[in-house]
């Protein structure tokens, strides 16, 4: 097989790419025998191929006696030096003979032959630099980390530099691993360029390696540069290809407490930058050790979260059920597989209290980004104990910590929302994780100063409206009061859930449309209704739901709501086809109720109509 023929040399087996070179050093020396013409110049070229051909072959003895190498930069080097050696080759032939041929291109070869002198030359180079690289089993001197420049890369050092380290975390011992992956982290920390080229030549596989080892400072350092690499979608997908996931979850439930915050924090950045790497972490389980780490120190059965009516014995018994579902229970086998990652709490007790923090809010935003759009593992979340957990943090922590378990809560709603079998199992009436989580959301609804706070667990609450009965009114009360919230983001949330309890999709909507008008949520919502565009428009969704849903609607008649109605802004009316078709029923359910008649209700409108 003739690699020189124009064939790729990346995609060759390694072993046709290592002898190609030195078969074609033998044809050089059998073609400058027999040449004819330019004797001296081929005579200086056999010589420099001859240089050339020893270290060819020290660094294929190299790799005879090395069962696995990191051949990226290999493939270049040797690719560049078959494609030298083949000019040459195709020279030398040149002057096997004197020919009117030869004499009329002599100007043209002397040329030729200067070019080759260069060619072999940087070959000669780019091969002294790899045999340094290799040097402590290839013969060379043994320098560590290699930073010099090859030929080859003359125009792109970068590319240099990540094949001295890459090779290096092959080949050296751990100290130096260690300092090399924290060189590869302040370069792919520089800029985007730099950590595709560290992932495209291969510098991922044995940074997965080195987090493998039982050393806390190798997982570190390695942990620090996988973070720093998954910063975007692609980047993050090549580790999951690289079987990264399995060992980032082994090392995340053994390792120590700086580990588990640094992977905690790859962990969420995977999840929220791709998809595959999410479905990938949540096969390996990650969600049941996360939650257990978010939990400690963390007193949930011991004493009530505040605001709760059910009872600590209930409490008690839900985490005792919980525990067992993580792999807590009695002298099972599981024991033995779960107390593995639980080696070092001790280790973990001793730790300080912002380090313990750090781990918290790590962990709270991986859960975060695991469960968002994603109902399979927002289901998993809420077959752990994860829901007591993340009330009980919401309860007592403030700061981001918080605001992680509130956005994790707020992607379990939404995806109850949207699945009644999630909605039934996770926030059934008597459950008492689902009050937890409730009576904390309308405790941040009611006395949060934080706005962005606030609309969050305004949202969350909107999301469960079908989980309400009629006869609990608790969360329609607030979500009323803060129709008169000074904040429009406020304002409009709450319109937004108040939407989803009298919406038709909603079983009990004619209840809860009943209950909000005896709240007084009618003249909040006719004070909206001079709000800007967005606010209009959902002031206008919410006083039709309860035109057509509220029955006795004489609150609705005494503020007026039919002649708002008819002078509704026609611009915001027009551009959505639904509303106007809304506007139209309710108006004809507020005349039919001057004219004394009960009328019929047409088609329905749903939820997703706006």
């Amino acid at each position: 097989m003739d690699l020189a023929a124009g064939e790729d040399h990346q995609n060759q087996p390694i072993e046709h790419i290592l002898s190609f070179p030195i078969i074609l050093s033998e044809r050089i020396r059998t073609a400058v025998h027999d040449t004819k013409s330019y004797k001296l110049e081929c005579t200086e070229v056999l010589k420099q191929v001859n240089h050339l051909a020893q270290m060819l072959r020290a660094f294929v003895r190299f790799t005879n006696s090395t069962p696995s190498f990191y051949d990226r930069p290999v493939r270049h080097v040797f690719s560049e030096i078959i494609k030298t050696l083949s000019r040459t080759l195709t020279l030398v032939r040149k002057c096997r003979r004197n020919s009117i041929f030869l004499r009329v291109i002599s100007i043209a070869s002397a040329a030729e032959f200067k070019r080759v002198f260069v060619l072999l030359e940087a070959s000669i180079g780019d091969m002294k630099w790899l045999l340094s690289i290799f040097a402590p089993s290839a013969g060379g001197e043994d320098t560590g980390i290699v930073l010099s420049l090859p030929p080859i890369a003359s125009n792109d050092p970068i590319v240099a530099w990540v094949w001295s380290y890459i090779c290096s975390l092959y080949i050296c011992p751990l100290n130096v691993k260690v300092d090399v992956a924290n060189a590869l982290c302040s370069l792919s920390d520089d800029n985007t360029r730099n950590k595709k080229i560290i992932v495209q030549e291969g510098g991922v596989p044995p940074l997965l390696k080195l987090l493998n080892e039982d050393s806390p400072e190798a997982q570190i350092a390695a942990a620090n540069v996988l973070f720093s690499l998954a910063s975007y979608q692609d980047t993050a997908r090549m580790i999951t290809s690289e079987l990264g996931v399995p060992i980032i979850v082994q090392r995340f439930q053994k390792g120590t407490l700086r580990v588990q915050i640094l992977l905690a924090k790859l962990i969420a950045r995977m999840a929220e930058l791709d998809e595959v790497s999410q479905e990938a972490f949540a096969r390996e389980n990650v969600i049941r050790p996360l939650v257990t780490l978010l939990s400690f120190e963390t007193v949930i059965g011991d004493d009530n979260i505040r605001g709760s009516q059910y009872q600590k014995q209930s409490i008690d018994s839900v985490v005792k059920i919980n525990k067992q579902s993580l792999g807590f229970n009695g002298v099972s086998s599981s024991v033995v597989r779960s107390s593995s990652w639980l080696t070092n709490r001790k280790e973990r007790e001793n730790e300080t209290s912002e380090l313990k923090l750090e781990l918290k809010t790590c962990c709270a935003k991986a859960l975060w980004m695991l469960s968002r759009c994603h109902l399979a593992n927002s289901k998993i979340l809420t077959d752990t104990k994860g829901l007591l957990v993340l009330a009980k943090l919401i309860e007592t922590e403030t700061g981001e910590l918080q605001t992680n378990c509130l956005m994790t809560v707020i992607e379990i709603t939404a995806a109850a929302e949207k699945n009644s079998d999630l909605r039934r199992a996770a926030f059934k009436t008597n459950s008492p994780a689902a009050k937890a989580i409730v009576d904390q959301l309308l405790r941040l609804i009611n006395d949060s100063e934080n706005i962005g706070v606030k609309v969050s667990a305004i949202r969350a609450i909107g999301s469960l409206a079908r989980t309400f009965p009629a006869r609990e009114t608790r969360a329609i009360s607030p979500l009323v009061k803060q129709l008169s919230h000074q904040n429009p983001d406020v304002e409009v949330e709450s319109a937004i859930a108040l939407h989803k309890f009298t919406s038709p999709d909603n079983f009990l909507c004619t209840e809860h449309s009943k209950t909000i008008i005896e709240f007084d949520g009618v003249v909040p919502l006719m004070r909206l209704l001079r709000g800007n565009e967005r606010t209009q428009r959902h002031a206008l969704v919410l006083l039709c739901n309860l035109a057509i849903k509220a029955g006795n609607i004489e609150a609705l008649v005494q503020a007026r709501v039919l002649t708002a109605l008819e002078g509704a802004d026609k611009s915001i009316v027009g551009q959505h086809s639904e509303l106007k078709e809304l506007v139209v029923e309710a108006i004809y359910h507020l005349n039919m109720y001057h004219a004394g008649v009960v009328p019929s209700h047409r088609q329905p409108y749903h939820l997703e109509d706006f």
